[in-house]
């Protein structure tokens, strides 16, 4: 690299030229004999001036054309670069890139040297940076998501449908680990997902925590215990929470995923984890909130909410509703008699009968101590005094 005479890349370029093109004039008369020309005349005065000014001259238009070709170009870069500029703080402080065009910002290569890899730099810039916020908008919006849903199954059906949109997949699905059980927890694309769980993939992948990847040639069908139709590209991916796997993302394409997707489902999966898990930490206090632990019944509280909901669903329709209340005869004495643990037996067992003399739809609550009452929705008063007359017949037996 030449040294910096001046602070402009220009000038130098200038000096350099002009330099170099007086430097040719001051030893053109010494060549000049050698062509036959008298050395009287070559060394002087007038013809050494005229050499001098040839370079000059020569140095001077070299440095024109050089500033012209290269000069506008680079006006060029840098009008675009101060667009650019303008364009993304706008949008950083309005908040709105959806007017943000890439196309708009590249500037055309026409060169097949360094200015043209610098112009394919620039335009590589721009839609990388068109790309990064496509990214971060799409990972702030999956965390939206992710934290606007507590229920568990709204929560896997919504990340899910965000995730084949994200990644360009056809079909997928979602497996939990939930009380020692691989459960598929949303599925899209797929005609049966119960094959899933017991996938060598799948194990795998909970098994090492590191995602797969299955790129498969178009002539060979993966077996339907992965997927069940002709994928080319298929990713199942470990869902962490606190570094422990406890569940996998199933992707599949009909065409091979774009080249950076693993690394944006890298980015989307980081708060899945916390997310499910925090959904099923909820599931599992709703369930111990609703169910009583002794006979699996709903409890007290809920079966009046239960009661609650129905009767006002009856009303709205004009509907029937059967409500029928009982308790198991003399339980204090078998209490006494027996102890509380054959007594638990006797609630257990009374809880067994009533489920099976109940009708589909039907809510069975237990009210308390070893009392039962069951909300019979449609159900007549000739239609509840048959259902309870069953029901003290089997449990008398």
């Amino acid at each position: 690299m030449l040294p910096r005479l001046t602070r402009r890349a220009f000038w130098d370029l200038a000096i350099w030229m002009v330099g170099l093109g007086v430097l040719v004039g001051t030893v053109f008369p010494f060549l000049v004999p050698f062509l036959g020309v008298p050395r009287e005349q070559a060394f002087s005065p007038p013809f050494i001036l005229a050499a001098l000014a040839a370079g000059l001259a020569v140095g001077s238009v070299n440095f024109a054309l050089a500033h012209l070709v290269f000069g506008s170009r680079l006006r060029l870069l840098s009008t675009r670069m101060r667009f650019v500029e303008d364009t993304v703080r706008e949008m950083t402080f309005v908040g709105n890139w959806d007017s943000f065009n890439a196309k708009e910002c590249e500037i055309p290569v026409d060169s097949e040297d360094e200015i043209g890899e610098s112009t394919r730099a620039f335009n590589q810039l721009i839609h990388t940076l068109n790309r990064s916020h496509e990214v971060v908008e799409v990972v702030s919006r999956f965390s939206r998501v992710l934290s606007s849903h507590l229920e568990f199954k709204v929560l896997a059906n919504q990340a899910l449908e965000l995730l084949l949109h994200h990644t360009a997949a056809n079909a997928g699905a979602i497996l939990v680990e939930n009380a020692g059980n691989l459960e598929v927890a949303s599925q899209l694309g797929l005609h049966d997902a119960t094959g899933l769980s017991e996938s060598g993939y799948v194990r795998d992948t909970l098994r090492t925590n590191r995602l797969q990847r299955l790129k498969v040639p178009p002539d060979l069908v993966i077996d339907s215990v992965v997927i069940d139709f002709r994928a080319r590209d298929v990713i199942v991916a470990p869902v962490e929470f606190n570094d422990t796997p406890i569940g996998v993302v199933i992707l599949a394409t009909i065409e091979p995923f774009p080249v950076d997707v693993v690394r944006l489902l890298g980015l989307l999966l980081q708060g899945l984890g916390l997310a499910l898990n925090n959904a099923l930490s909820h599931k599992r206090l709703q369930h111990i909130a609703a169910i009583d632990p002794l006979t699996s019944l709903y409890n007290r509280r809920f079966g009046l909410t239960r009661l609650s909901e129905e009767y006002a669903r009856a009303l709205r329709n004009r509907a029937k509703l059967g409500l029928m209340m009982f308790d198991i005869d003399h339980f204090k004495v078998i209490n006494d008699t027996y102890g509380h643990l054959v007594g638990d037996r006797f609630l257990i067992m009374t809880a067994q009968v009533a489920r099976r003399v109940l009708r589909e739809g039907d809510i069975l609550v237990r009210y308390g101590g070893e009392e039962f009452y069951g909300i019979l929705p449609g159900a007549s008063t000739e239609d509840t005094r048959e259902i309870g007359d069953r029901l003290r017949q089997r449990d008398g037996q």
